[in-house]
């Protein structure tokens, strides 16, 4: 397997308190099994979707107090590089780059608007398994009160082409590698985010039926926060799990409506 193109999502974990919690919610929810936790590598346990690897969990560093949140990885043939334009242009490097092992070599980053993220050079690991199918990472978009920096900042970082949607509705863009959206930019100015939630990536995973996935997921104590609702995309609802974390969960075969346009920017 090749390593995907610079800047396309390639993988997601999440810290959480409360491992086997985690584990239970997310097999019931999304159908994935685990594999065995890697003790050299802090306990980090990878999930998997009809045996082909799409996510990981992993307890939280000693000491740590951070709130239970999913982590995008961005793809990057020089993770060295990549942290140092992140700098460059305003934003921070919180942790690494880290070589893990032989799988590649990591860095945690926080763009200037306060948007957390990952940047994965990879190794033997070269990401997601399995994509835009049930269990499976489908589609991730930066939901940001600070959409002007992260405009500037993210095609600055990685060689992204950009769109914007043209709707009147929503402050929407896309950035694109080759031509092809990866990531969106969703503005989340006034009443989007909760008051005092931070800016942040949603990472939405596909399920094959959004509201038997939601049954499933408040019976496991999990929480919706907006839908579920259908989309030219897809049937989809922003929710969050028993720990705390949020995420999206996606319908891709329910599509209701015309896309918008897009126009270049």
């Amino acid at each position: 397997m090749a390593a995907l193109p610079e800047g396309t999502p390639c993988w997601a974990d999440a810290m959480f308190s409360d491992v086997e919690g985690a584990k239970a919610f997310y097999g019931d929810v999304l159908g994935w099994t685990f594999g065995e936790s890697s003790s050299e590598f802090g306990n980090y346990t990878q999930a998997y979707s009809d045996g082909k690897a799409v996510a990981a969990i992993v307890p939280p560093m000693p000491g740590s107090q951070a709130q239970p949140a999913w982590c995008l990885y961005l793809a990057s043939p020089d993770a060295a590089a990549t942290a140092e334009r992140i700098r460059t242009h305003g934003g921070e490097v919180v942790m690494g780059p880290m070589q893990v092992g032989d799988f590649g070599t990591m860095v945690i980053a926080r763009d200037p608007g306060g948007v957390v993220f990952g940047v994965w050079q990879a190794g033997i690991h070269h990401g997601f398994e399995k994509q835009a199918e049930p269990g499976a990472y489908s589609w991730a978009e930066i939901v940001t009160r600070e959409p002007a920096k992260a405009d500037s900042f993210f095609p600055a970082v990685f060689p992204y082409g950009t769109q914007k949607m043209d709707s009147e509705q929503i402050d929407y863009r896309m950035f694109l590698v080759g031509g092809r959206p990866v990531l969106g930019r969703m503005g989340a100015e006034g009443d989007f985010l909760p008051p005092g939630a931070p800016s942040y990536v949603s990472v939405y995973f596909a399920v094959d039926d959004t509201d038997a996935a939601i049954e499933r997921l408040r019976k496991q104590g999990g929480k919706v926060y907006a839908g579920p609702m259908d989309s030219p995309f897809g049937r989809f609802a922003a929710v969050g799990d028993q720990q705390g974390a949020a995420f999206g969960l996606i319908d891709l075969g329910r599509t209701v409506g015309e896309r918008p346009p897009a126009v270049d920017v």
